[in-house]
């Protein structure tokens, strides 16, 4: 498949090259064996904790980017959870953290910050990456609305395609070309995210669904509050999941630029999110009465096909 751009996309572009041109001025880690071991094993618990699909997903990597991974995404859940946390303090929290993980030097009793400072180092991840997501969650300090879906994809980039661009260097990539299918992807993975979580977000005073989309529809905020799954409500989630697996199949021929040992890995994290669309067509669109998921049981099911389909991955065209 030839890639597709999409006009939204221009200007996540030049932010991703931009941070990628990020240089690292330590090359090397000192922390002491026995402290990375802690960290890392801490940061495992944390990732099998909060996302058994990406736990599930990051088992199919070699040890050592496995463990980077497991840093990684620890560093993304305390960045979210800072801003969550509800204590009134979370700008300052975050700016400390922030300080904390761009250091070279973390507090040594930080076990994420220690990892996570291990896995960029070792594995030259632009800071700039790690800056933006930051920036993005950040926006979370301050809920708003989303007029249009460019507006949308702007905020999924710093939340989501800045972790994909993140693991592409822990994974390994033959070119830069790897760069817009690892946006593309985050923006599908987000938006997947958005649609399960409607019910959620309501709850945190947060509507992440685009303002001008749902006019379109003839939805409003009484409607979104009901709670209803009406005519119009079904009509809106069959296009936004249309849109939605758009994004993935533009997404996958990305698989193909990373290096063999982590296309597994990556093409079932996507896959898996992508059964989360399949589950919200089976329960009738209905994503206010309960959170929508896929079994462990079903995920398992679906890693022969996912196997067999990263193995036969070739370069986009």
């Amino acid at each position: 498949m030839q890639l597709q751009t999409h006009a939204w996309e221009r200007a996540l572009l030049l932010r991703a090259y931009e941070a990628g041109h990020g240089t690292q001025s330590h090359p090397h880690s000192s922390f002491a064996p026995e402290l990375l071991q802690r960290a890392y094993l801490y940061c495992e618990a944390a990732t099998a904790y909060h996302s058994k699909s990406f736990h599930l997903a990051s088992k199919l990597l070699p040890l050592e980017k496995r463990r980077a991974i497991h840093a990684l995404y620890a560093f993304c859940r305390v960045t979210d959870d800072l801003v969550d946390c509800g204590s009134g303090q979370e700008q300052t929290q975050l700016t400390q953290w922030r300080e904390r993980v761009m250091s070279h030097t973390p507090p040594k009793d930080d076990y994420v910050a220690v990892a996570w400072t291990d896995a960029r180092i070792r594995y030259a991840i632009p800071i700039r990456y790690a800056e933006q997501l930051i920036e993005g969650v950040a926006q979370d300090l301050v809920p708003r609305r989303f007029e249009t879906f460019d507006e949308l994809a702007t905020y999924s980039y710093g939340v989501a395609s800045t972790v994909g661009l993140m693991s592409m260097h822990v994974i390994g990539y033959s070119s830069l070309d790897a760069i817009p299918y690892a946006i593309k992807l985050g923006v599908a993975l987000q938006v997947t995210n958005i649609l399960r979580d409607v019910a959620e977000d309501l709850h945190a005073g947060r509507v992440y669904l685009p303002s001008e989309e749902l006019e379109d529809f003839k939805i409003d905020d009484a409607d979104l509050a009901s709670g209803k799954c009406s005519a119009r409500w079904r009509d809106f989630m069959r296009f936004q999941i249309e849109r939605n697996r758009r994004l993935y199949a533009e997404a996958m021929p990305g698989i193909g630029l990373l290096n063999r040992d982590g296309r597994f890995a990556i093409c079932a994290a996507a896959e898996l999110y992508q059964r989360i669309l399949v589950e919200i067509e089976r329960a009738d669109y209905d994503v206010f009465s309960r959170r929508i998921s896929v079994s462990s049981l079903g995920k398992l099911r679906l890693l022969p096909s996912i196997w067999w389909k990263s193995r036969r991955a070739t370069l986009p065209h």
